[in-house]
């Protein structure tokens, strides 16, 4: 059967999906993804997995893709980070067959990725970008779709958009900020950007960004013309958002840790999304935020999410008539809300002293005082503060580390090609060489090789010959005994 394309492979294979779920690296896991899907959500994404890793680690493919087949999982799309167009179509090769597309992820804008050189870092590099799909579109037997963060100037972003599409990719993601915008300086996505891009090619088009409500998601599509809206923190905040509801936050916690427990999945992950399911109620209750941190078992996190519940429950039971929500929410604490993500300067009073004059702990201090008070650091910090007093996290204190010159990962110091772990092992092999910054001794191996298969040639040969003299010797015994 041929690979469907563009339109016709939005409206069969990913069956007009106009709800999506984004890939979410630790958070978009199987049990999400089916919880999720109960609510409203047409097509899911898979984690951002790591196409090297993937490739060469036979547990992380188990463990992201190989796990229990669900049917109940599809469309599905997986997405891998990549900057070697080799790697990512290996890569992709391997999980084809679990899924109904590949996506390249060419928006996260996290620091790991400018580490990695992946993600929106590689938006400037167009060449190798054409490489990797076209390589992509050309060996795959699924479509090769693309995720991508916009530039300022929407003529760029439509020529980026423009040269995806040429490449052969089949469907593209627009997610409406810039590398930059993260974080604290998130803002607005600019649905302008993606209306651009929607108008220049002719592959579908989803849109990322502003989207807390389903009634976001009528008015991006109304206002962009996009074949489908794709939502991360507000789908984990409520996973019924696509539904249109509101329900209350227990519900969806309890149905969620059923899931866990037929479909499990690393404990960091579940705390996770209760962190953002009880995100308003935690500020309240800051006696079980903690609990929750610290629990080591499945059991332990269901037995927070039922204490979280009864007190929720009470709280509902003593709640005076016409009485509204505290601290400026849309719905009281144990309703599933979209989370409004504060600026720099909401963040720095969230943290400051304002935050604790409400009893309300912000996330963790953002800077540490001259005289190093440990009060203001995170606890992980402190932690780190009470094993090492001698500890600073002045960030101009931190050594730079030189970068690798193949892949912008920190080189090794003794490294004969300056070059990281894994890029001088290829160029190792490659041109038979040693490294011993690296430990990687292919020359030193092969001439030791070559040494050994000389000398066993060389015990070999008198072995021959003495061969030689015994058959000689054994025919002229029996030509004796036939003359006789």
């Amino acid at each position: 059967m041929p690979k469907l394309r563009g339109e016709a492979f939005w409206k069969e294979t990913l069956r007009s999906a106009h709800y999506v779920v984004a890939p979410m690296v630790d958070q978009s896991e199987l049990a999400w993804r089916l919880l999720s899907r109960r609510h409203g959500a047409q097509l899911c994404y898979t984690p951002m997995l790591h196409a090297q890793v993937f490739l060469r680690d036979a547990n992380y493919r188990r463990e992201n893709l190989y796990g229990e087949a669900c049917p109940e999982d599809r469309p599905l799309i997986v997405q891998f980070c990549a900057n070697d167009p080799e790697v990512f179509v290996q890569a992709a090769l391997l999980a084809q067959d679990y899924c109904d597309a590949i996506d390249l992820n060419l928006g996260c804008p996290q620091m790991i990725a400018k580490r990695g050189h992946y993600g929106a870092f590689l938006q400037e590099e167009w060449d190798l970008l054409q490489r990797m799909i076209l390589l992509a579109n050309e060996k795959l037997s699924v479509p090769i779709t693309c995720k991508i963060r916009v530039f300022p100037e929407i003529d760029k972003t439509v020529k980026y958009a423009q040269m995806l599409e040429k490449a052969g990719c089949q469907l593209l993601t627009v997610h409406g900020r810039t590398k930059e915008q993260k974080g604290p300086l998130a803002g607005v996505a600019s649905w302008e950007h993606i209306q651009a891009v929607r108008k220049a090619v002719s592959i579908p088009v989803f849109a990322n960004g502003n989207i807390q409500c389903l009634s976001d998601v009528e008015e991006c599509i109304r206002k962009t013309g996009v074949h489908g809206v794709m939502s991360a923190e507000g789908n984990l905040h409520n996973p019924a958002l696509f539904e249109g509801r509101n329900p209350l936050v227990w519900e969806m916690a309890e149905e969620y840790l059923e899931i866990v427990q037929k479909y499990p999945c690393p404990l960091s992950f579940v705390r996770a999304h209760l962190f953002k399911l009880w995100h308003h109620t935690l500020q309240v209750y800051q006696q079980l935020r903690e609990e929750l941190a610290k629990v080591k078992t499945l059991e332990g996190i269901v037995d927070v999410n039922r204490e979280l519940k009864l007190r929720c429950q009470e709280e509902m039971a003593n709640q005076k008539e016409g009485e509204k929500p505290k601290e400026g929410l849309p719905f009281f604490h144990w309703i599933c809300q979209p989370y409004i993500r504060p600026g720099p300067k909401e963040r720095c009073k969230e943290n400051g002293a304002s935050g604790s004059e409400k009893g309300v702990r912000g996330k963790r201090a953002l800077e540490e005082e001259e005289d190093g008070n440990s009060e203001l650091l995170s606890k992980n910090k402190q932690k780190k503060k009470l094993r090492n007093p001698n500890k600073s996290f002045d960030p101009s204190l931190k050594p730079k580390y030189a970068k690798c010159d193949q892949c912008g990962n920190p080189k090794g110091n003794k490294c004969v090609f300056n070059m990281c772990r894994g890029c001088c092992k290829k160029r190792a092999f490659k041109d038979t060489a040693d490294c011993p910054g690296h430990g990687l001794l292919f020359k030193t191996k092969y001439e030791k090789s070559l040494s050994w298969q000389s000398s066993q040639r060389v015990i070999q040969k008198p072995e021959l010959s003495r061969r030689r003299d015994v058959d000689v010797g054994e025919t002229a015994v029996l030509k004796e005994a036939g003359d006789s």
